[in-house]
């Protein structure tokens, strides 16, 4: 019995973790102005289509 408690913190250490880390990346793709944004996805494109 003692080992399925082990398994299921460590499942919900992970589950948190994970939560987390998606948490912290909506925040940071949130503060970007819609400006940004357009200008990042320019840079990309021109990025892509050189490596072609």
């Amino acid at each position: 019995m003692k080992l399925w408690k082990v398994i299921g913190l460590a499942a919900f250490a992970g589950v948190a973790a994970s939560g987390a880390l998606v948490a912290r990346n909506q925040r940071r793709r949130a503060a970007y102005t819609p400006d940004q944004v357009r200008e990042r996805l320019h840079e990309r494109l021109a990025e892509a289509s050189r490596s072609e």
